[in-house]
């Protein structure tokens, strides 16, 4: 009882990465409560799913296996996961932040009166005291994530209601294999008994499915330019240097709002979270709504008028310079010492 959930989403026939990240950090949380972690697949042909779960620490595996579950649909999935949820009582359940999960996540909260945190940047596990009351709880989910714009880090809980629930996007966790392989028992969800016949209602005729044009959260470098690249024809330095360091290109938001680059390449709160072997900063500033979704990058160079920039605090390497100046002494470096 009060284990650990992790819904795990399916992309084409493959488990969604966010859904092991989730996993992993699931199991940490258990871990520290002393539970179970459980994870929830709804799908069609899942046979075998149980063997990769269990890598990533999956001690339960519940899984419904019908073609009713593929592709999603909101109505027969939200019914389902909510009657398990009732039926088994986790105090923790876990979903990605993506187009499926920012749909099911809410409706399920909101069916279970549970409240859910959305786009979290870390979770642990902690005490609280209520200001007000003096009520102590012990062993809550802090759920942590950039609020007021970015403004400020804010550490959100709920002492009262369960299960305490949570959004992550890709990329926020690490997402490594257990170090001794959990069981992955699997238990098959009786899903006949949740699911009626108005949650069939909506059928699905046709899916139009485009693949990502740009997709840098994977890239191992990333060059990226903000708002201080100055304009569009500057922030093609940027796009210089990636190219002779063998890069991608990202971006801040206010670059993107500028109209400087695709939206595709925005990192941060709002963009996507990437964890590069290195990172380098051009012309950005580095407020919280940027740092969260580059801060884990394993070096960051930075290079920026403003000695004083917040990247400069969180960079490995601070270059005090103008970008447009810099940066092509970079790419003349680069070419005449990788001969």
């Amino acid at each position: 009882m009060n284990n650990v959930f992790v819904y795990i989403e399916m992309e084409g026939g493959r488990i969604a990465d966010v859904s092991l990240e989730l996993l992993t950090k699931g199991r940490e949380l258990a871990a520290a409560l002393g539970v179970k972690t459980e994870a929830v697949a709804l799908g069609e042909s899942l046979d075998g799913i149980e063997k990769e779960l269990a890598r990533y620490g999956a001690d339960t595996v519940w899984v419904a296996d019908d073609k009713i579950f593929n592709p999603f649909r909101t109505l027969p999935h939200t019914a389902v996961m909510c009657g398990l949820i009732e039926q088994e009582k986790p105090q923790i359940a876990l979903f990605g932040a993506t187009p499926v999960g920012r749909d099911f996540a809410p409706r399920v909260s909101s069916a279970l009166h549970s409240g859910l945190t959305a786009d979290c940047t870390q979770l642990e596990i902690g005490d609280h005291k209520d200001a007000k009351t003096g009520r102590e709880y012990k062993d809550l989910l802090y759920q942590i994530r950039p609020a007021f714009g970015g403004n400020i880090i804010a550490t959100i809980v709920n002492p009262d209601h369960r299960p305490q629930m949570a959004t992550v996007r890709e990329g926020v966790m690490r997402k490594e294999y257990a170090a001794v392989p959990a069981a992955g028992e699997v238990k098959r969800i009786d899903w006949q008994r949740f699911v009626k016949d108005t949650d069939l209602a909506v059928r699905i005729i046709d899916r139009q499915i485009e693949e990502r044009r740009i997709d840098i959260k994977g890239a191992p470098i990333i060059v990226a330019g903000g708002y201080g690249m100055g304009s569009k024809e500057n922030f093609r330095l940027v796009h210089e240097l990636a190219d002779v360091l063998g890069a991608e290109v990202g971006a801040s938001r206010a670059a993107v709002d500028a109209g400087f680059t695709e939206h595709a390449r925005q990192v941060g709160q709002t963009g996507v979270t990437v964890r590069p072997k290195l990172y380098i900063a051009c012309g950005i500033s580095g407020q919280i709504q940027h740092t969260a979704g580059m801060d884990q990058s394993s070096m960051v160079i930075s290079i920026n008028t403003d000695p004083d920039a917040p990247i400069a605090r969180i960079a490995d390497y601070a270059i005090t310079g103008d970008v447009n100046e810099v940066i092509p002494k970079m790419i003349k470096y680069y070419k005449q010492n990788s001969k």
